[in-house]
């Protein structure tokens, strides 16, 4: 180890943790100790580790592990939610905390559309046919929804919001949006959004709702039986910002009821689901695990923002990505 570089503590290495490359790229400025081999030795490394690297919310940043951590200065959070950090209480107890908004926004729109456009046209359940080795025809009733043309509703317009409509158009599609602010007149011209300043409004009208609010208690249950109850039965939900912001239950009951076509969800609560949640045995929902910010490209930006972020905080500089109690 090069004790001139500062120490770090990260999760793991693997399936369940960092690709190789990534901690190669964080090896360049820290020296990295993973938490297995830190709990081995925590009077060996405790002393020495002054960044917490989090990825994927883990190493959970939790009074336990915080304990044995007394030159810690900084929680370098990868991604944009931080609703798995207690921030309030980081700053209390002297840390820096922040994260890595914009640099996740393109490959997050990527997903939401790529759930949108399989759910629509039911890529998942065509693929299945078409490698079931007792298909001998293929059905021609297999219909889907019409993309191009339709009306998209987004709620939550931030950086990744924007970028969803971007997309949209693309497509053709007629943007409408819900906001807890207006974006600038040029932001709705540069994607041709329309604002609905009432929710339900945009529930009503839209072809396709997409969820991309941060989670907040103003967010937890968002979309519950009331919201589900005022989509299209054409509609579907697709959602990439967290679990928390749908109420599961009402979900399934519209679904299951056909209040509503279909769901396309990245992210669920809890992740994963258990194995005999109703959700997984229902026809009309494609579900990811979590991947919305998972190219090669977009986990390099995060890990190098991280580690930005890391050493402007040791440097006592000013950190690009803070994120503050409120």
């Amino acid at each position: 180890m090069d004790n001139s570089k500062p120490w770090a503590l990260i999760s793991e290495v693997g399936e369940h943790g960092y690709l190789e490359e990534l901690v190669d790229i964080m090896k360049q400025q820290f020296n990295i100790v993973c938490l297995q081999d830190f709990l081995q030795n925590p009077q060996l490394y405790g002393p020495r580790i002054q960044t917490l690297f989090l990825w994927n919310t883990r190493p959970l940043a939790k009074p336990p592990l915080l304990s044995l951590l007394p030159s810690l200065k900084v929680v370098a959070s990868g991604g944009v939610g931080i609703n798995h950090l207690d921030v309030p209480h980081l700053n209390s107890l002297g840390l820096k905390v922040s994260n890595t908004p914009h640099v996740v926004a393109d490959a997050t729109a990527d997903i939401a559309m790529s759930l949108l456009l399989a759910s629509a046209r039911n890529v998942v359940e065509g693929h299945r046919i078409c490698t079931d080795p007792n298909t001998t025809r293929f059905p021609e009733g297999m219909m889907g929804v019409e993309v191009s043309g339709s009306t998209m509703g987004i709620i939550g317009m931030g950086d990744i919001g924007h970028k969803i409509a971007k997309r949209g158009r693309g497509f053709d599609m007629k943007i409408l949006y819900h906001n807890r602010n207006r974006r600038s007149g040029e932001d709705e011209k540069a994607v041709e959004a329309s604002y609905c300043e009432n929710m339900e409004d945009l529930l009503k009208e839209s072809d396709f709702v997409v969820l991309a609010v941060n989670l907040s208690p103003e967010t937890t249950g968002l979309i519950s039986h009331r919201q589900l109850s005022l989509m299209k039965p054409t509609a579907t939900l697709v959602n990439i910002s967290r679990g928390q912001v749908v109420d599961q239950d009402a979900l399934v009951e519209a679904l299951r009821a056909r209040t509503i076509r279909a769901a396309a969800l990245d992210v669920t609560y809890p992740e994963p689901l258990p194995r005999d949640h109703p959700l997984l045995q229902l026809a009309n929902v494609l579900i990811t695990p979590h991947v919305g910010t998972n190219t090669y490209t977009t986990s390099k930006k995060m890990v190098h923002r991280m580690m930005d972020n890391a050493l402007a905080a040791l440097s006592g500089r000013a950190i690009p990505n803070e994120v503050k109690a409120k």
